[in-house]
């Protein structure tokens, strides 16, 4: 595999954010996904979420677990800290990272498989407990890396590359956060960076658990008509002894919604992905009202895209656990280790 390193150097025109970080400070290694893929746009919609708000590249810990979508972080915040986890184990690892060092900003990236079906566990129980962090789905209703089986998130009647109808009910993560407890709830489609930097934006600064499904079209698997989610028609008689195929570049689809708009987004196999962006009354404020307004139109045929809840007095797990304010990886022993007096207090309020 040929390598391609950024150049380090800057141009010294460039604009730079209050704490004096260009653009290009908050960029990571070259991507080696496929030409066109939703996930690139996401990256870029990140970079520049955390450059208009001025973050500190190592305020961020950025963490993720298997997939297409968790090879990101290597994309971004090439400076903030990071760790790829297994397979659907990114929400236990970012919590105990959490829990350990309040101090820092938590961004976690998945993907339909990732956190809707081996990880699904876990995205529950880090939403129901209230993690401080920004959690991104990238979400294409395949698994892009073992050639594009159906993920739990794909469409019930949707077709896989081989024609094979989907029958399976699919898992909704948006009202999944939503009954679970998340305190910021968004959706949105990659190629909507009007829409999606500033989710990103608040989700980062957010002060409980932050959630955004990101609509993220593979160029590799979802290529052929009947996919909800698709771009490419794949040949469906190839009688070769061997068969090759190959994928071209493809240009990301970009659009701009204004408040209340519905858009036919013409996919690149001309099927269509119709969206609705959020009117500009809607009260993101009643959990229960999103949940019924996303089925609602759901069942027009309509994807909702926007911020569909928020809770402005959200409080995260260290409040529930009482934590104290220092982080915990910065006390020394007279405070971890405070003595049998101590010990038998705890106990005898225990008892």
């Amino acid at each position: 595999m040929t390598y391609i390193a950024k150049p380090k150097l800057h141009h010294p025109s460039l604009a730079a954010n209050k704490v004096g970080y260009t653009r290009r400070d908050y960029e990571g290694k070259i991507s080696t996904l496929c030409a066109g893929c939703g996930h690139d746009s996401i990256s870029a919609a990140i970079i520049q979420a955390c450059w208009e708000l001025d973050i500190e590249p190592h305020r961020v810990a950025k963490l993720s677990g298997i997939g297409c979508s968790s090879k990101t972080p290597d994309y971004f915040l090439g400076a903030s800290h990071g760790f790829n986890t297994v397979h659907g184990r990114m929400p236990s690892v970012l919590t105990g990272a959490n829990l350990a060092n309040r101090a820092l900003l938590y961004l976690g990236v998945s993907g339909d498989g990732d956190s809707a079906s081996i990880g699904l566990s876990q995205f529950a129980n880090v939403i129901r407990r209230g993690v401080r962090m920004a959690y991104i789905v990238e979400n294409n209703g395949v698994y892009g890396l073992t050639k594009g089986q159906f993920s739990a998130t794909a469409d019930q009647g949707s077709k896989s590359k081989k024609g094979v109808v989907n029958t399976d009910s699919p898992v909704d993560l948006v009202a999944l956060a939503l009954q679970l407890g998340a305190t910021y709830v968004g959706r949105s489609f990659s190629g909507n960076k009007a829409q999606l930097v500033p989710l990103i934006k608040g989700a980062l600064s957010h002060g409980g658990a932050a959630f955004i499904d990101v609509i993220s079209p593979c160029v590799s698997f979802n290529n052929h008509p009947g996919s909800t989610k698709s771009y490419d028609y794949v040949r469906e008689h190839n009688e070769a002894v061997s068969r090759i195929d190959f994928i071209g570049s493809r240009d990301p689809i970009n659009i701009d919604l204004t408040p209340g708009e519905v858009m036919d987004v013409r996919q690149h196999d001309g099927t269509l992905l119709r969206l609705r962006s959020l009117h500009q009354d809607y009260n993101p404020g009643d959990r229960y009202a999103a949940m019924a307004y996303m089925q609602r139109h759901h069942e027009m045929g309509e994807i909702v895209t926007g911020l569909l809840y928020v809770d402005p007095l959200a409080t995260d797990l260290h409040t529930a656990l009482n934590t104290v304010e220092q982080p915990l990886n910065t006390l020394g022993p007279a405070q971890l280790c405070p003595g049998a007096q101590a010990l038998e207090k705890i106990n005898a309020a225990l008892r």
